[in-house]
């Protein structure tokens, strides 16, 4: 070992890492990864997205001679942090991609020749897109006026509640039209410990978002600004809280995997909340349930109000370094436009598309047995066209952490100390996470 200190004078630790690169880096050259051959190389973090798109491949391919499709399963962390770092080196950029809705917006930071994604405007104008598909869809990857994401689907959020539980409680849904009517049957039939009417969290922002964005609230308004601390927000929060929190709390939220499933079957959640992918989602994991729950669309805040909101989404964008930008636009068409593959989508999904003139095919409005013989498709469809927007940030993942502090620090305020000092404490601490937000978008210049 002397030896090799005095030809390598660096110490072991140094001389076992060159070696292990010197190894590494031989094994890769003696072994280069294999490169696709196929013509377009297609990103998804949604399983039930890529399982739908290997359907879909033949057609394409048939109907495009001498071009093949390679789709490939990303888990949804690694889409975000392998393309940024693909964009930032221009390496392994894929020519097409699926983002999800809440991450769309981190990729739209620096000036717009920086942005990695191609600005789809022109495309969707020639196509007539903003009227063929639902309006709001498109805020959500908008930037600067240019839009760089096809949106995949509208998400309507309906009421998924015990239909056998409610009748035998003599409860007639039509009748519920505000929230208020909603949190009065709630008040009668929570039961502590034993029985809940809502499944909104008191440590994550899922259920307050969804409020804010049925009452015209979110985290930016459509020109970039921050408004998660404006009077709309102050006020959902206020209201919010003693529903997941406190002596008369009336929601709780038993999480995700068998313990929701479990608190379902038992009768512990009387209601979830449930946007259209969520219903797929109940028939799978709650097969137990058939004929056991329907659909109502959410309460109104005032008589008359929107019924709807809308939780998740996803866009498809192509890539600035895709070459055959015309046939992935092409594919994009196929995947997204094309009625009868949305149609087959739907049925294998319940994902309700953008696109409105899909909306028509029997696939959407068949009865389904397991929703107690509701058109299921057809009820989303009627509230599509009223779900808010959502507008992009490059700091909305930012702010939505900032929003999940708030609703917990809020949550186990009231918890202790109940209505006395909330108010205040609930306002001040929304302002100080919104401050936080305008002071991280101060160091961007652009």
């Amino acid at each position: 070992m002397d030896r090799l200190g005095d030809w390598f004078p660096f110490g072991k630790a140094p001389l076992i890492i060159l070696l292990l690169v010197l190894v590494s880096g031989g094994w890769l050259l003696l072994h280069p990864v294999k490169r696709t051959q196929a013509t377009l190389r297609f990103w998804t973090f949604a399983d039930t997205h890529y399982y739908a798109y290997l359907n879909a491949k033949p057609s394409f391919e048939a109907a495009h001679p001498g071009q093949t499709v390679d789709f490939q399963f990303v888990h949804g962390q690694a889409v975000t942090t392998r393309l940024r770092a693909a964009f930032w080196a221009n390496l392994d950029v894929p020519d097409m991609v699926e983002v999800e809705i809440s991450a769309a917006g981190s990729f739209f930071r620096g000036p717009s020749d920086d942005i990695g994604f191609e600005d789809l405007t022109p495309r969707l104008k020639a196509e007539g897109l903003f009227d063929r598909m639902v309006k709001a869809r498109f805020a959500p990857y908008t930037h600067r006026v240019r839009i760089y994401g096809l949106p995949h689907d509208v998400h309507p959020v309906m009421l998924a509640y015990r239909r056998d539980i409610f009748e035998a409680e003599g409860i007639d849904v039509s009748k519920i039209h505000t929230w208020d009517d909603l949190i009065a049957i709630g008040r009668r039939l929570t039961i502590p410990d034993k029985r809940y009417l809502l499944d909104f969290p008191d440590a994550s922002p899922s259920g307050l978002e969804m409020c804010l964005f049925q009452r015209d609230g979110g985290y930016f308004d459509s020109g970039g600004r921050c408004i998660m601390d404006n009077p709309v927000a102050v006020e959902t929060l206020q209201w919010y809280i003693p529903l997941v929190a406190g002596p008369n709390m009336i929601a709780d939220d038993p999480g995700w995997g068998q313990p929701w499933v479990k608190a379902v079957e038992d009768g512990y959640l009387l209601t979830f909340t449930c946007p259209d992918w969520r219903s797929k989602f109940t028939e799978q994991q709650i097969a137990r349930m058939a004929g056991k729950l329907a659909l109502m669309p959410l309460p109104a805040v005032k008589p008359g109000g929107r019924r709807t909101s809308s939780w998740g989404g996803t866009m498809l964008g192509l890539t600035k370094a895709c070459p055959n930008k015309d046939l992935a636009w092409q594919l994009a068409k196929h995947l997204y436009l094309n009625p009868e593959e949305l149609a087959k989508r739907f049925r294998d999904t319940n994902i309700l598309p953008a696109l409105k003139e899909a909306w028509t095919h029997e696939a959407i409005n068949e009865p389904r047995p397991y929703w107690s013989n509701q058109p299921i498709g057809k009820l989303y469809a009627e509230l599509a066209d009223d779900v808010p927007p959502q507008y992009a940030s490059p700091y909305i993942e930012f702010a939505k952490g900032k929003l999940s502090e708030v609703v917990s620090s809020c949550a186990n305020y009231y918890k202790k100390n109940g209505e006395a000092g909330f108010a205040a404490f609930a306002e001040a601490r929304l302002k100080g996470a919104a401050d936080e937000v305008r002071e991280m978008m101060k160091r961007n210049p652009f």
